[in-house]
Order: C-alpha cells, then structure tokens, then sequence
C-alpha cells in the first residue's frame, strides 16, 4: 500500500510538474510576443510644382491661367525651361480696357494672346538678386523688356513686381501689378 501512495504520489508530481512546466511555456511566449504597432497611414509629400501649377495654385491669377490655356501654352510653361514668367495679376487684367480680357481669350485672337504672353516670359530663372537697374531682359516674344529699380522697389517696364522669388521645378515667378504690352 506505501508502494500504491509513493507510486501515485510520485505519478502526480510528474503530471503536476508537465502542466507548471507547459502552462509557463505558454506563458513566456505570451510575453515573448511582440505587441502589435498600429502605424499611421504615411502622406506622400507633395508633388513638385512647375511654374504654370504654382499660378494655377494662386487665387490672384486665375485670369492668368485661362489665357495660358486659351493659349495653349500651359505645357510649354511646364516644359524643362527654365522659365521667368512676370504674372500679372487678376487685378491687372481687369484693370485693361473694357472687353479686352474677353476679346483675347476668343480662338481667334490666339495669336495675339500668345504673343502677349509670351513677352512676360524670359529664358533662364531670372532672381529678383539677379536683376539690375536699366538690365534688359529678352522674351520668348522677342522684344526686351526693361528693369528699373528705385528705392528697393523692382519694375518691369513700369509694371512694379509686388511679389518676387516663387520658385517652381522649372523657373521663378515674379508677381507683377500691370499686364505688359508688346510694342509689335
């Protein structure tokens, strides 16, 4: 009888010993495991702009956009250049002889718009550091335009640039208050 107690005695303190022994394996690899990391969804960092999407991205040139458009000049504008683009605002575009705007903005007049646009356009990123009174800049129209500078305050053949150095992956653009007339 001692022998059946010291045999059962002995079978449990195996079985006792297997089931410690497999409950802290489980247990171990619960704290084994890694907890699991929520990540935050990443936002991929914004595209480059050219020069056309940095006038599309301003309120003040909508009306500059259209005429780029009506124009066909907006891929050449987001072409290699590198481009100076002078952009007039909304605000000189209204300040045109009644009608004006609406006239050139017409197929038919595509030629004429081209060329008004194209004498606010010079080859290079032309910064406002880089520019000096009486400097003469060549447009992708042809004709020069003239840079004056008086007390700190740039123009362009009298237009006064009132926002300067809006880099894009292709140029600069340099806000000006006075749409610029080609004499030809």
């Amino acid at each position: 009888m001692k022998k059946n107690i010291l045999s059962i005695f002995v079978a449990m303190a195996i079985s006792s010993f297997t089931f410690i022994s497999c409950g802290e394996g489980k247990k171990k690899e619960a704290e084994v495991m890694p907890e699991v990391v929520k990540e935050e969804p990443v936002t991929p960092a914004p595209a480059p702009k050219s020069i056309v999407d940095v006038a599309i991205g301003s309120p003040d040139h909508t009306t500059l956009v259209s005429a780029l458009t009506a124009a066909g000049l907006v891929e050449t504008l987001k072409g290699a250049g590198p481009f100076t683009v002078f952009a007039p605002t909304n605000a000189a575009f209204s300040a045109l002889p009644a009608g004006t705007v609406d006239g050139l903005l017409k197929p038919e007049s595509k030629a004429a718009l081209t060329k008004i646009l194209t004498y606010h356009v010079v080859a290079g990123a032309v910064k406002a550091a880089d520019l000096k009174d009486g400097q003469k800049l060549k447009t992708l129209q042809g004709e020069e335009l003239t840079v004056s500078i008086k007390g700190g305050k740039v123009m362009i053949n009298g237009a006064n640039v009132t926002a300067a150095d809006l880099v894009g992956t292709n140029g600069v653009v340099h806000v000006i208050d006075a749409v610029l007339m080609p004499k030809k």
